[in-house]
């Protein structure tokens, strides 16, 4: 029987039965609501990222010197507890580093030059020895093929001769930005050490004890973070260094020591260091020792970088970082097809700070529960239920003021 608007049936006004119109209208509703509101978020995403972009060059000293004074702050930090001036601490630190540094450079390059005549009259018994396997080998190449495969790469090579010539201008370009973006960043890390504690403090007076005691816990997260990866990155590179060492001195290949190093800093810089540092393992091993060592070489460099990009790295970083192995993965190749080495290798403390940020969010989402709500919706974050945690910082937390120096 067809019911006429405004009767009642069963006691219910037949106005509030919400049919399949209603509820089909009401969920494409909220979807619109919330479309409007991806888009707009994606819009900001795009107009950050343009931006982040344009100013890369000034974007990038910063986040390197950051990334640095996460290592160097804990001992100046130190310091100034001592009754160290700030200053005084920092040119103290920094200067104990590049001393570092500096003998590191000094204790290998006689190493390097006293093996290098041996290595240069080396070089040419490994290269026969590649132009005896390509003939005798499985390829059985002839000489004139190889012969004429040389030609052929010399007469490329002078044809190339003006782009060449350009692109040691470009490199020259390339080297002269690359000393002065260490200069920037050698100061700018100088600043952040000496003067990062009195940031914090000063962002909670500007922003008030409710917007400036948020900001605080954030960024002291943050910086947390970043000194935990730079921590774990070390690690992976200690032990990358360590087995490639190791390997290459049960093969007797000269220079393990500084190979090991280099295998060390290589590890710092995603993809293009752990792979140059790996090819100069072998060729030496080849140049050096022989055909099937440099084959042993190139195994140990592989399966270690295996080991590291699938199993390290995730492992430890995500461990550290609170983050899952598939997010510090996905990030480093986001960064890297965006912004290059400099992107892979700033992908992963992104990441971690971008998943603070939202738990930090979460906690607050939790905190702001109604307690008649029903107990997992308290628990989102992972914080207990009644929410002593989760409601963000009445006070300074402890450290807090330190946690930028």
């Amino acid at each position: 029987m067809r019911r006429r608007p405004g009767r009642r049936v069963g006691g219910v006004s037949s106005d509030a039965v919400r049919d399949r119109g209603n509820v089909i209208d009401q969920g494409f509703a909220s979807l619109q609501r919330w479309g409007l509101r991806i888009v707009v978020i994606a819009a900001a995403v795009y107009v950050l990222g343009w931006v982040v972009g344009k100013l890369w060059m000034v974007f990038f000293p910063i986040s390197l010197a950051l990334v640095v004074a996460t290592v160097l702050a804990p001992p100046v930090s130190w310091l100034r507890r001592k009754k160290v001036p700030s200053a005084l601490g920092a040119i103290t630190v920094m200067l104990g580093v590049l001393a570092v540094v500096v003998g590191v450079i000094a204790v290998l390059t006689p190493q390097v030059a006293g093996q290098a005549p041996a290595i240069a009259a080396q070089a040419s018994n490994g290269l026969q020895q590649v132009r005896d396997w390509l003939t005798d080998g499985p390829l059985g190449l002839s000489e004139g093929q190889i012969t004429r495969a040389i030609t052929a790469v010399q007469d490329r090579l002078q044809e190339s001769a003006s782009a060449i010539s350009s692109g040691i201008f470009s490199t020259l370009g390339a080297a002269t930005n690359a000393v002065i973006n260490l200069v920037l960043i050698l100061m700018l890390t100088f600043f952040f050490i000496k003067d990062g504690h009195k940031f914090l403090p000063w962002l909670q007076n500007l922003g008030g004890r409710r917007v400036g005691s948020h900001l605080s816990e954030l960024l002291g997260r943050v910086w947390n973070t970043l000194g935990g990866f730079i921590r774990t990155q070390t690690l992976v590179s200690a032990i990358d260094a360590v087995i490639i060492g190791i390997g290459l001195i049960i093969l007797d290949v000269p220079l393990a020591v500084p190979l090991a190093v280099l295998t060390f800093f290589g590890g710092y810089i995603p993809i293009i260091g752990a792979f140059v540092s790996g090819i100069l393992s072998v060729l030496v091993t080849l140049v050096t020792v022989d055909f099937r060592a440099a084959v042993i070489a190139a195994i140990i460099v592989l399966a270690v970088q295996q080991l590291e990009g699938n199993v390290l790295s995730p492992w430890l970083q995500g461990k550290t970082m609170n983050l899952h192995a598939g997010v510090v993965l996905m990030s480093v190749t986001a960064g890297g097809t965006l912004f290059g080495i400099t992107g892979a290798f700033l992908a992963v403390p992104v990441a971690a700070a971008t998943a603070e940020l939202l738990r930090y969010v979460n906690e607050q989402i939790d905190a702001g529960v109604s307690p008649q709500a029903p107990a997992e919706d308290a628990q989102a974050s992972g914080r207990p239920a009644d929410g002593t945690s989760g409601g963000g910082p009445e006070e300074p937390a402890d450290g807090t003021a330190s946690a930028a120096g």
